[in-house]
């Protein structure tokens, strides 16, 4: 795995299908860094870590979280410095903890074959809330480089949060575009909202989940489709 250089500040850890891991941003200012999304497990971030190192990069100051979904989230007691997520989603991740108080890992390790295998030399599932908790937006001056944290109403989950670097016009949407979890419907209400947000933003490249950055047209064409 590498890590690919997109922009001015953005670098990023791109997807893996196989264990169904997301795209780990990273951006960086004069003062701050920011991560966009934790991981799926401590073996993700780390490995996340290990790449930033390499190229020379500080961890992490601060990593906001798209949405609550585990390949997102579970890394988050790993995480460097603080976590960030809006209010809906950590009420899901404070779901997540009990979940597993009450029926063990296997609460998880049911869903799919892609959870089994991240986990699947015997790490411990850890799940822990959010160190920070918005709700509607937040701005971060990482210091050259703003960061617009957002709320949005999105089809794939009711906890979506956008991350936008506002001097590299790229904006991180995580699995918003995706259809709803779990029933694979897309809710066109929901997706004509997301797309006016991510319309609103100026933006003019899109970092998906599980996807490579695109053009933000592509990205409303899927959306819209």
């Amino acid at each position: 795995m590498e890590l690919r250089k997109l922009s001015e500040h953005i670098w990023y850890m791109p997807f893996e299908e196989e264990r169904d891991r997301p795209n780990l941003g990273y951006i960086k200012g004069d003062k701050l860094s920011i991560a966009v999304d934790a991981g799926h497990s401590e073996a993700h971030i780390r490995e996340f870590y290990a790449l930033l190192r390499k190229e020379g990069l500080p961890l992490p100051s601060l990593t906001v979280i798209t949405h609550w979904h585990w390949d997102h989230t579970f890394a988050m007691h790993a995480a460097n410095g603080l976590t960030i997520a809006n209010k809906t989603t950590n009420a899901h991740i404070l779901e997540c903890i009990q979940k597993i108080e009450n029926n063990g890992p296997d609460a998880f390790l049911n869903i799919g074959d892609s959870i089994r295998k991240e986990y699947s030399g015997g790490q411990e599932m850890i799940v822990i809330p959010a160190d920070i908790v918005f709700e509607g937006s937040l701005t971060i001056d990482l210091g050259g480089c703003t960061v617009n944290i957002l709320q949005t109403e999105a089809p794939h989950t009711d906890d979506s949060t956008l991350v936008y670097v506002c001097e590299d016009k790229t904006l991180f949407i995580g699995d918003a575009t995706c259809p709803q979890f779990p029933h694979g419907d897309r809710d066109k209400k929901l997706a004509n909202a997301l797309a006016d947000k991510i319309r609103s933003t100026g933006a003019v490249t899109c970092v998906e989940g599980h996807w490579q950055p695109v053009e933000t047209e592509d990205t409303l064409n899927d959306l819209l489709s």
